[in-house]
């Protein structure tokens, strides 16, 4: 009987070890993904600054065209 119980204990130290070990494995995976797509929005946040400030640096340079009557 002692035995079962031990063994009993055993398993359930064992599970819960082992849900700390998943839990610590998720978390380092979340901060892993949550990393990934602040550098994704930062890397896509500077191209399109780029792209905006090309786009209004090439309005600046062409010149007006006058129209003919």
């Amino acid at each position: 009987m002692d035995s079962d119980l031990a063994r009993a204990r055993a398993e359930r130290l064992f599970k819960q070890e082992e849900q700390q070990r998943d839990g610590q494995a998720a978390m380092a995976q979340y901060q892993a993904s949550a990393i990934a797509v602040r550098e994704n929005m930062a890397r896509l946040r500077a191209l399109r600054l780029a792209n905006e400030s090309a786009q209004a640096k090439s309005l600046q340079i062409e010149p007006r065209r006058r129209r003919r009557t």
